[in-house]
C-alpha cells in the first residue's frame, strides 16, 4: 500500500512538472512583429487593392503587434505621377503610430512605404508599401485663375472676376456630366465675358490653359472664338467654321523690349517636320478632316495648353492626349525666336485692351476689326463662340503631361 501511494504521489509530480513546463511563456512561441492594421479614418489601407476616396491630408493610422521603437522609425510617401516626396509626421505611442501627410491633393495616388521600422526589442519588421488615391477631381498645382462657372462667372480661387457689366447675355446650363446650371453657355451673337487685367494672366515664363468646350452647329456656319485676350496680342483660340481644325494664337516674350507672336495651327491631316511640315514642329498627329469634326463639333472637347519657359516648347492636347507640339530651339539659326522665353501681353489701347474674353477674340472695348463682319462683335455675322464653356483654369507651370491626362481622367464625362 505505502508503494501504491508513493506511486500515485509520483504521476502527481510528474504531471504538476508537465502543467509547469506546459505554462512557461519562455517555451511559447515568440510574438512576431507585424503591421496589424494600416488605416486612414474608417478607410483600410491594408486591403489587396488600393483604395481609394481617401480625403486629403487625413492621418493614418497603423497599429503593430508590438510596441514600435520610435529612433528608428522611417515613413515616406510618394506622389505617383511624379514621384514628388510629401511630408509625413509620425506620431508614436506603444504599438500605434499616427501618421500625418502634408500637401495631398484631390484625385491623386499616393504610395506610404514603413522602410526601416523596429519593435522596442529590436525586431524589424518586413517592408510594407500600400497605395491609395484621394477622394475628389485631381487637379495640378499652380492655378492662377479657375471658372467652374456654377451658375455664375466668379473666379473660385483667385481675384480675377468680372463685374455684372462684363458678363453679357450669358445663362448657365447643362455641364459635361448633365448637370444643370454647371456650363456657361454662349448664344453666338452677343454673349461674353470679360475680365480686367487678364495680362497679369499671362505674364508668365511658363504657362497652361484648360478648358471643356462643346460648339453648337445649329444655325451657325462660320467659325468660334472661345477665348480671347487682345487676340493674337496676348492669347486667343479659335475653332474653324468647317470644324476641320482649330488654334491657338499666342504672344511670346524675346525679351525686356521685344515679342512676338506664334500660331499653334491644328488642322486636319497635321504634320511635323519629319512629313513636310515646319521644322519647329517636333510632333503633329494626323487626323482627318471627319474624326476632327468629330471632336470639334457638337461635342464635348477638352482643350489643354502648355508652354515650357525652360525648355522653349508648346503642346497642345485634345482629351488629355497629345496632337502637336513646337520647339522654338528647332526655329532656323539666327531666327530670333530660338530666344524666346515666356509668355507676354504687347497689345495697346484702343486697337485691344488688357481684359480676358469668353466667347469673343478681345473684348468688346478693343477696336481691332470694328468693321469686319468677321471680327466686329457688333456684327452677328462675326464668330462669336456659339456653345458652352466649362472649368477653365490657367496656371503659372507647364503642367506635365501625365498631370494633363489625369486632368482629363478626372473630369470626363461618365460613360
Amino acid at each position: 500500500m505505502k508503494k501504491l501511494n508513493l506511486f500515485l504521489i509520483g504521476l502527481m509530480a510528474v504531471a504538476m512538472m508537465s502543467v509547469f513546463t506546459a505554462c512557461d511563456p519562455k517555451e511559447e512561441e515568440e510574438v512576431k512583429f507585424e503591421l496589424l492594421s494600416l488605416k486612414a479614418g474608417t478607410i483600410d489601407l491594408n486591403g489587396a487593392t488600393a483604395a481609394a476616396g481617401v480625403p486629403a491630408n487625413t492621418a493614418i493610422t497603423a497599429v503593430f503587434s508590438k510596441n514600435v521603437d520610435a529612433a528608428s522609425f522611417a515613413a515616406t510617401m510618394l506622389r505617383d505621377y511624379d514621384d514628388a516626396s510629401i511630408t509625413v509626421t509620425p506620431t508614436i505611442s506603444g504599438a500605434t503610430v499616427t501618421i500625418t501627410p502634408a500637401e495631398q491633393g484631390p484625385g491623386t495616388l499616393y504610395m506610404l512605404s514603413l522602410d526601416a521600422v523596429k519593435s522596442a526589442d529590436a525586431d524589424v519588421l518586413a517592408a510594407v508599401s500600400r497605395s491609395y488615391t484621394t477622394d475628389g477631381n485631381f487637379v495640378p498645382a499652380g492655378v492662377v485663375a479657375y471658372w467652374p462657372f456654377d451658375g455664375d462667372a466668379s473666379d473660385a480661387i483667385g481675384s480675377y472676376d468680372p463685374t455684372a457689366a462684363q458678363v453679357v447675355d450669358i445663362t448657365y446650363g447643362v455641364d459635361r456630366k448633365g448637370t444643370a446650371g454647371k456650363a456657361a453657355v454662349f448664344n453666338g451673337e452677343t454673349s461674353i465675358i470679360e475680365v480686367s487685367n487678364g495680362d497679369n494672366l499671362i505674364k508668365t515664363e511658363n504657362f497652361s490653359l484648360s478648358f471643356w468646350v462643346k460648339t453648337n452647329s445649329a444655325n451657325k456656319t462660320n467659325g468660334h472664338f472661345v477665348i480671347g485676350l487682345g487676340a493674337f496680342y496676348g492669347i486667343q483660340f479659335e475653332m474653324f467654321g468647317g470644324y476641320d481644325g482649330a488654334k491657338f494664337a499666342i504672344s511670346y516674350n524675346f525679351n525686356d523690349t521685344n515679342s512676338t507672336s506664334e500660331d499653334m495651327w491644328f488642322p486636319s491631316n497635321a504634320t511635323d517636320a519629319t512629313n513636310g511640315g515646319w521644322q519647329g514642329c517636333d510632333y503633329a498627329k494626323s487626323i482627318t478632316p471627319e474624326n476632327m469634326a468629330l471632336m470639334l463639333k457638337d461635342s464635348w472637347l477638352q482643350v489643354t495648353y502648355t508652354y515650357d519657359g525652360v525648355e522653349r516648347k508648346g503642346t497642345l492636347y485634345y482629351n488629355g492626349e497629345k496632337m502637336k507640339s513646337f520647339d522654338f530651339d528647332l526655329w532656323p539659326e539666327g531666327d530670333a525666336k530660338r530666344v524666346v522665353s515666356g509668355l507676354t501681353y504687347r497689345g495697346a489701347a484702343p486697337e485691344v485692351v488688357n481684359e480676358l474674353a469668353f466667347g469673343f477674340i478681345q473684348s468688346r472695348a478693343g477696336t481691332m476689326w470694328d468693321a469686319e463682319s468677321w471680327g466686329g462683335y457688333n456684327f452677328p455675322t462675326s464668330n462669336h463662340f456659339k456653345g458652352t464653356l466649362d472649368e477653365v483654369r490657367i496656371f503659372h507651370k507647364a503642367i506635365s503631361a501625365q498631370e494633363v491626362e489625369l486632368l482629363y481622367n478626372s473630369e470626363k464625362p461618365a460613360k
